[in-house]
């Protein structure tokens, strides 16, 4: 990911992350030592308070190597892809045990590294040399730094915040937009905030009142006279069927529970982490237009009320801290447009695009693009790293603009971005070498009990999915999709929007 071009965010993610990656994230996260035991037992449902305990250490963070394989040759993907899966659920293990050992931590200053970060570097360093060695016993070339990425550091609640990590486009702005404030700075003596029902965020400070954000949203790219102006709507539901899995065959295929969280699903419904081509192919759709077999996919969010879904014992849901019910969107709108600089090419079969990162709690804000705002505010406030409290009679919103320009080439890439990028956010224009397609856009509407902070704490919170280590933090919001079509309706997409229409 060395080239910044392609991190590029859309106009809306520079504008949010610039007015708000200087606010808190907040706290650390503790699971509880049993992850599975009945939320009822531990939840005053009367209140619906999220929990809060001091503990030294938040979370664990470890560097992402997956992003950091730019070139994988194809004899090696299956095998590279089951190791990195191996990375994710060593750390999920690690952060479980870093949440139930809080008294041997207490005892001993030295626990966490000597019984958990210690261990874990081991078992990183011979999953990353299996990696080395998948690759290059088919001819790859291996990068030797990779095995430097073995050690992983904790962080504290401090350092839990949007200011940390590779951070860009004005991240370290010290105003906060009449956000809420700011974490401690680093040596002051402050407790660790640990919110959420089971006991892994969000804490108050992952909220925010957004009739007190000032506005932020960017006016869009001036449009040249070979704009393509149309659109495409595909009407697809709102996963009203619960289609749900944890796994997730772009980063992880043919590994169970790879996500280590809960995905809607809508379109495609035969989607799981044994997927194939030809078996996406002859699935059903959720989509009105039985031409559209593309899955399009989402973590899901959950409304922190102390009950127990359908998965409070299973790995992905409450063994893994993804806790509370899960809320169904009452609208969901997927669509594709055009780029204001130039017509568009039609999406190629197969096609795979992940936006956003799960995973920026510890990879910091680069490749963020998360949007959430309120009915009534969209065209006003974009909030990354934080989730909204909206004003009575307005619902929480999530949007997603994916990246619109390809490399012309590869319809995947060893660290699933670098075979697209974003347009230029001022001109719209794609970056040399890569073409504008179709640009996918979702916009998902939830209705959600409104959250207030009491005494520091939020009550009836809500939180999307994530990794367990990752606190449930706003801006790990991500999506993702497989662009699978039949009867020419690639071209179909395509034609739409560079003659202007509204299909």
């Amino acid at each position: 990911m060395g080239r910044n071009i392609r991190k590029r965010r859309s106009p809306l993610a520079v504008k949010a992350i610039a007015a708000s990656a200087a606010i808190a994230l907040g706290g650390g996260g503790l699971l509880w030592a049993q992850m599975n035991a009945s939320a009822h037992e531990s939840n005053n449902s009367a209140q619906n308070y999220t929990k809060a305990a001091a503990a030294t250490v938040a979370t664990i963070s470890c560097p992402d190597v997956g992003q950091k394989l730019t070139s994988v040759p194809d004899k090696a993907k299956q095998g590279v892809a089951a190791e990195l899966a191996n990375l994710d659920k060593q750390i999920t293990e690690a952060y479980s045990r870093l949440a139930s050992t809080r008294q041997a931590q207490a005892n001993d200053a030295n626990f966490v590294q000597n019984a958990i970060v210690g261990p874990l570097k081991e078992k990183r360093a011979a999953t990353i040399d299996r990696i080395r060695i998948d690759i290059t016993r088919v001819g790859g070339t291996f990068d030797g730094s990779l095995a430097q990425l073995a050690a992983c550091t904790t962080q504290t609640t401090n350092q839990t915040t949007a200011g940390q990590g590779n951070n860009n486009g004005g991240q370290n702005n010290n105003g906060n937009n009449g956000q809420a404030s700011a974490a401690p700075s680093a040596g002051a003596s402050a407790p660790a905030n640990i919110g959420g029902q089971a006991g892994n965020g969000p804490v108050a400070a992952d909220f925010v009142d957004i009739t007190k954000v000032a506005p932020n949203v960017q006016a869009k790219p001036q449009k040249s006279g070979q704009a393509s102006t149309g659109s495409f709507t595909t009407r697809c539901g709102v996963n009203a069927n619960k289609n749900h899995n944890t796994d997730n065959v772009i980063v992880a295929p043919g590994v169970t529970n790879g996500a280590h969280h809960e995905h809607d699903y809508v379109g495609n419904q035969k989607v799981n982490a044994f997927s194939t081509n030809n078996s996406l192919l002859a699935a059903p759709s959720s989509c009105q237009n039985q031409s559209d077999l593309s899955a399009y996919y989402w973590p899901v969010v959950r409304e922190q009320d102390g009950s127990q879904e359908f998965d409070a014992n299973a790995l992905g849901g409450g063994k893994e801290g993804n806790v509370g019910k899960i809320l169904t969107p009452v609208q969901a709108q997927i669509k594709y447009v055009g780029s204001p600089a130039s017509k568009v090419t039609a999406m190629p079969q197969f096609l795979r695009i992940i936006t956003g990162d799960a995973k920026t709690t510890t990879n910091g804000l680069a490749n963020a693009n998360a949007h959430w705002s309120c009915t009534g505010f969209e065209n006003k406030v974009q909030l990354t790293t934080q989730y909204p409290i909206c004003p009575q009679g307005s619902n929480v919103v999530r949007t997603f603009a994916f990246q619109s320009c390809w490399d012309g080439v590869n319809v995947d890439s060893a660290n699933h971005r670098t075979h697209v990028a974003f347009a230029d956010p001022a001109s719209g224009v794609c970056p040399n070498g890569f073409k504008a397609i179709p640009q996918l856009t979702m916009r998902l509407v939830y209705k959600v009990a409104q959250p207030s902070i009491v005494n520091g704490q939020v009550k009836n919170a809500y939180a999307v999915d994530g990794f367990p280590e990752q606190l449930h933090k706003a801006a790990t919001d991500h999506d993702d999709f497989i662009s699978v079509t039949k009867n020419n309706l690639a071209a179909t997409i395509a034609n739409c929007i560079n003659s202007g229409k509204r299909c």
